[in-house]
């Protein structure tokens, strides 16, 4: 994907969340915030993106958006739990209304058998709701990082949609 195709996924998303008058917030550790790059290179997109969270180590996930240490220790940064937690913490860290949230394995190491590079779990937040997904991409660290923001884009338009 052309870097022309997520800034113009990104303007998208932006332009529903002003529409629909909604804030959103961004917690990322795999993309290295890839999404609150895309989001902020638009002028005028303070009136919807409030703050992002880059959360590359694991003490900065618990020290800034309060994953709990036993959640990562039992499953892993990688995980479902760790995601919700992250865009809840995203959320209740700011005055966003949306929060967006990503950890994953981008390569070309840190991959295991049971998570392989290119897993990448997802959340999404709004008030109390929540949706979580997990995805796999091929390619090197670079396409598996763009595929993810990608996608996170593409869904957290669908969330806003729906609001």
């Amino acid at each position: 994907m052309q870097d022309a195709q997520l800034e113009q996924l990104a303007w998208e998303t932006g332009r529903l969340l002003l529409e629909k008058g909604l804030s959103m917030t961004a917690a990322e550790s795999c993309t290295g915030g890839w999404i609150a790059k895309l989001m902020t290179d638009i002028s005028g997109s303070s009136a919807w993106f409030e703050r992002g969270f880059v959360t590359y180590s694991n003490e900065s996930k618990v020290d800034l958006l309060g994953v709990r240490e036993d959640t990562l220790a039992l499953f892993g940064a990688v995980s479902e739990q760790v995601a919700l937690q992250m865009a809840l913490g995203a959320l209740s860290n700011s005055c966003a209304h949306l929060s967006v949230a990503v950890t994953g394995i981008a390569g070309p190491t840190g991959g295991s058998r049971h998570k392989p590079v290119g897993t990448v779990w997802f959340a999404w937040a709004h008030g109390q709701s929540l949706l979580a997904e997990r995805c796999w991409f091929a390619g090197d660290r670079d396409q598996v990082r763009r595929q993810a923001v990608r996608y996170a884009l593409k869904r957290l338009g669908a969330v806003c949609a729906t609001k």
